[in-house]
């Protein structure tokens, strides 16, 4: 039987890794993910991982914050856009119009609040 070998880039992006030639292991460990693991909260993030925002409106019912903030850690630009917060408790402490420093991931395609502080 002759077939015939096709190629991919996935295997070779996998190979690539594997072989120590993409990102070290040391830098992948280090990127502050925790991936769900633990208590459900975020690693404590230094302030220089930590975005500034705004909180524009705070819809308890929807379970989401909207947030006007500066460029995230992560490269997305200056915005306004909605997070859900990782505890729907948080939807109580945080009031439109205050000044927050906060990080915030994707969790399965959801922009997710996963922690953040008052600025005072």
């Amino acid at each position: 039987m002759n077939k015939r070998l096709s190629f991919r880039p996935h295997l070779l992006v996998a190979g690539l890794f594997a072989a120590g030639i993409g990102m070290p292991m040391a830098a992948l460990a280090s990127t502050g993910h925790d991936h769900g693991h633990g208590h459900g909260q975020a690693h404590a993030p230094s302030a220089k991982t930590m975005a500034d925002g705004v909180v524009k409106k705070v819809d308890r019912q929807a379970g989401r914050v909207t947030i006007s903030h500066g460029p995230l850690p992560n490269g997305m630009p200056a915005m306004t856009m909605v997070f859900k917060p990782l505890d729907a408790e948080w939807l109580g402490r945080l009031r439109e119009g205050e000044k927050i420093r906060f990080t915030a991931e994707d969790r399965q395609g959801v922009m997710t609040l996963t922690q953040f502080e008052t600025i005072k």
